[in-house]
């Protein structure tokens, strides 16, 4: 018999999602909000019509605003709920992945929420006339409906966690500093984001102008922009985040946004939604009732240069370059190098992941200790056998152990990755939202441990790379 839940809009029958121990109850597609078409694009998500029928929920799909849930059991009550916002990045679109279908983690005891959400020039375009961070909003939308229906499936609205990965990362940490979010949370765990990417007004509106020229639009308008299909906004809104990959021209986007870590569509600090950038806010002590576990894979940035080969094309002219784009003095090249003497490439490689991911992911650690809150620091240090080895431990890698889908990611992963490692992950994310404590030492300004999972074994290991963290301890936190 499938199961049936009513929620505050109406009855919805999901399916059981099958497994050794007897499977999970699973619901996909139900709205959270109503779709973001017509006068309602580019406006702050409004609650879905509710039905009178009993809605089908056993299939992926039903629209643009929508969540999945998976549950151990609907009418078991108080189980933590994890709320997953997935990447891979806020230009991209947020829509369901294999990868990361949470059944697995249904199995370990708690109830599992994956959401779709506005993400690109729809989420994050700051428009005349439109509403800024619609993304954010919609991410917070439906965080109020796990506050009003998530007891249905079992789960205690009071005990939930935001997790999240790259894009979704970044959303979880801005939502801490958000008041429209407080209370909605009790806990975020952050892999491969942080808090640093987001733009200012005038960089916001300096994009959306852009933005307004390559689709056609007489205005970086909301009623302009709202006339043009989405499938061409969304072409134009590629076509920036290409510029933004290769190297921005200065005369046209500015200083800030020419850098190499800028990104064009992301939270934007609107004076509504978010006060400050995130990671100021949470220096100024915001979202010190939120736990926190934060942390990066060990070599993130071989994800967009291997598989193309483009580390090997890299030479020490770029990585001198890129060093000096990102305002290090022109030692750090040298620093690099000697850490990772493989190629040019793997050192730049490094210098970027640390400029997108790690240095970010310590410096809101380095915000909390600030202020006196616990924080809890990972590093997924497992290397991908796939390029001959060369992919290691790329960006995204933690994805199919945490969600224990190892066998749908061979093209990531290869083939027998260690399974233990993926109960590991999955058990130290499931303690946390559980206690708020994942089972390791918290990250301290000191000895700046962090728990590093590896095959055969993890540990715990304190101020990794720590020659080439230091170079950064210059660089003003301002971007």
């Amino acid at each position: 018999m499938q199961p049936v839940v009513d929620t505050v809009t109406g009855r919805v029958r999901g399916a059981f999602d099958g497994g050794s121990d007897g499977g999970v109850a699973v619901f996909r597609g139900i709205p959270y909000a109503a779709p973001p078409v017509g006068e309602l694009r580019f406006r702050p998500p409004r609650h879905p019509a509710p039905w009178d029928d009993v809605r089908d929920a056993a299939a992926p799909g039903g629209g643009p605003l929508v969540l999945d849930v998976w549950t151990p059991d609907p009418g078991a009550g108080g189980l933590p709920v994890m709320v997953w916002i997935p990447g891979p990045g806020l230009r991209d679109g947020a829509g369901p992945d294999p990868v990361c279908a949470a059944a697995a983690l249904a199995r370990e005891g708690v109830v599992a929420v994956s959401l779709t959400y506005r993400t690109g020039a729809e989420g994050f375009a700051l428009l005349d006339g439109g509403t800024p961070n619609a993304g954010l909003l919609d991410q917070v939308q439906a965080l109020e409906w796990v506050r009003d229906n998530i007891d249905r499936f079992g789960g205690d609205p009071g005990k939930v966690t935001v997790f999240g990965h790259a894009g979704g990362a970044m959303s979880a940490v801005a939502l801490m500093t958000a008041p429209r979010a407080r209370g909605l949370f009790r806990r975020v765990i952050a892999q491969s984001g942080a808090g640093h990417h987001a733009l200012r007004a005038e960089d916001a509106r300096r994009v959306a102008d852009r933005l307004a020229r390559r689709a056609g639009a007489r205005s970086a308008s909301a009623a302009a922009l709202s006339r043009v299909p989405p499938d061409l906004l969304a072409r134009a809104a590629s076509a920036i985040a290409a510029e933004f990959e290769g190297r921005p021209d200065p005369r046209v986007w500015g200083e800030r946004l020419s850098h190499p870590a800028a990104l064009p569509f992301a939270p934007v600090v609107d004076g509504e939604l978010l006060a400050r950038r995130p990671v100021d806010g949470l220096r100024a002590g915001e979202g010190a009732e939120v736990d926190l576990l934060i942390g990066t894979a060990a070599e993130e940035y071989r994800r967009f240069l291997v598989p193309a080969g483009a580390h090997r094309a890299a030479g020490e002219r770029e990585l001198g370059e890129t060093v000096s784009r990102l305002g290090l003095e022109a030692k750090a090249a040298g620093v690099y190098a000697a850490e990772h003497p493989g190629c040019a490439g793997d050192a730049l490689a490094a210098l970027l992941g640390d400029a997108f991911y790690r240095i970010p992911a310590y410096r809101v650690l380095e915000a909390r200790s600030r202020v006196g809150v616990r924080a809890f620091g990972y590093e997924f240090a497992w290397r991908s056998p796939r390029f001959g080895g060369e992919l290691g431990a790329c960006h995204g890698v933690e994805l199919p152990f945490l969600f224990g889908t190892l066998s749908r990611a061979e093209g990531l992963v290869g083939a027998g990755p260690p399974e233990r490692l993926s109960g590991e992950v999955r058990s130290a994310w499931v303690r946390f939202a559980r206690t708020g404590d994942p089972g390791w030492t918290p990250w301290n300004p000191v000895g700046r441990p962090v728990w590093r999972f590896a095959d055969p074994y993890s540990s715990l290991v304190e101020d990794p790379g720590a020659e080439t963290r230091r170079l950064w301890d210059a660089v003003p936190a301002t971007r």
